[in-house]
C-alpha cells in the first residue's frame, strides 16, 4: 500500500494522541512550558535529523522567512492557545469542537487565498463530518457547568483554530516547494519565538522533571511534533489544503475513542454514530473525481 494511502490514516492517529498528551501534561508542567521545550526539543532533533540525512536546506531568505512565519501560526499560535485555554478551564469536549471548525474555515478561505474551488461532494462531505463532529463530541459537553466557563478562554481558543486555518493556507500558498524536513525544522523556530515570551510573562515556568514527563515529551516530540507533522507537511503538498484539513474532523472522536480507553471516560452511541458520519464526510472530502 502506498504512501498516499496510509498517510492520512496514520497522520489522524498520531495527532489525535495530542489531547491525552495534552491531559497529562497538566500533571507535571504548565501548558505553554511544557510547549516551549516540546519546540525546542523538536527544532534540535529535526536539525540534527536534516545534517544527518542530508536535506536540502532553503538558501533564499523569503522561504526562510515563511517557513518560521507559518510555523508561529501552525504550533505556536494554534497549540499556545489551545493548551492555555484548556488550562484555564474549557473543557477539551468544547475545544474540540471549535478545532473541528477548521475545515470549515479552510474551505470558506482557500478561494480567496489560493483560488481553490471545491466540488459539491467535496463541500457535502465538509457538511458531513462536522455534523458527525457535534453529535460525537456536543453531548459530553453538557453538564459540565457552561456558566464556570471563562468567555476569554473560549475567545482564545477560537483564535488558536483561526490561526492553524491560516497558517495551513499560508504554508501551501508560500511553501509549495522545498525539502519538508528543513521547512519543519524552521517552522518549530517560529513555534518558540511565541510561545517562549508567553510562557515567561504568564507561567512560572514550573516542571515536574521525571520518567513521566520525559515520557511525554518523547512521545509529543517524536510521534506528534515530528511524525504527524511530517505527515501533515506531505499531504499539503500531495493534495488539496480543504482535503488535508478535513482530516481533522477525525481526531476529536478518536481523541474521544482514547481517552475511553485510556482514561475510562464514557463512550456513548452519538461518539460511535458521530465518528462513523464523519468518516463518511472525510471519504467525499478526499474522494478523487473525474
Amino acid at each position: 500500500m502506498s504512501l498516499d494511502r496510509l498517510a492520512p490514516a496514520i497522520f489522524v492517529l498520531l495527532w489525535s494522541t495530542g489531547w491525552v498528551v495534552a491531559k497529562y501534561a497538566t500533571f507535571v508542567s504548565e501548558p505553554l512550558t511544557f510547549l516551549s521545550i516540546r519546540y525546542l526539543t523538536a527544532a534540535i532533533l529535526f536539525a540534527g535529523f536534516c545534517l544527518v540525512s542530508g536535506a536540502a536546506w532553503p538558501r533564499d531568505r523569503r522561504t526562510i522567512v515563511h517557513a518560521v512565519i507559518s510555523g508561529a501560526f501552525l504550533h505556536g499560535i494554534y497549540l499556545g492557545a489551545v493548551w492555555w485555554a484548556i488550562g484555564q478551564g474549557v473543557p477539551a469536549a468544547l475545544s474540540s469542537i471549535i478545532a473541528a471548525l477548521q475545515p470549515l474555515m479552510t474551505a470558506l478561505a482557500a478561494p480567496f487565498f489560493i483560488g481553490e474551488r471545491l466540488s459539491g461532494t467535496q463541500k457535502m462531505g465538509l457538511g458531513l463530518g462536522f455534523l458527525g463532529v457535534l453529535l460525537a463530541v456536543l453531548p459530553k459537553f453538557f453538564g459540565h457547568g457552561t456558566a464556570e466557563i471563562p468567555a476569554f478562554a473560549i475567545v482564545v481558543n477560537m483564535l488558536g483554530m483561526a490561526a492553524v486555518t491560516y497558517g495551513t493556507i499560508y504554508q501551501k500558498q508560500y511553501l509549495p516547494t522545498g525539502d519538508i524536513r528543513a521547512i519543519a525544522t524552521l517552522q518549530y523556530v517560529g513555534a518558540l519565538i511565541v510561545t517562549f515570551p508567553f510562557a515567561v510573562g504568564l507561567e512560572n515556568l514550573h516542571v515536574d522533571f521525571g520518567l513521566t514527563f520525559v515520557a511525554l515529551l518523547a512521545w509529543a516530540v517524536l510521534g506528534i511534533s515530528m511524525g504527524a507533522i511530517l505527515l501533515l507537511l506531505y499531504l499539503l503538498r500531495r493534495g488539496q489544503v480543504s482535503r488535508a484539513a478535513s482530516l481533522i474532523y477525525l481526531v476529536p472522536p478518536i481523541a474521544a475513542l482514547q481517552a475511553a480507553v485510556i482514561f475510562g471516560e464514557e463512550l456513548t452511541v452519538p461518539m460511535i454514530l458521530g465518528t462513523t458520519i464523519s468518516v463518511v464526510g472525510v471519504y467525499l472530502t478526499n474522494r478523487k473525481t473525474a
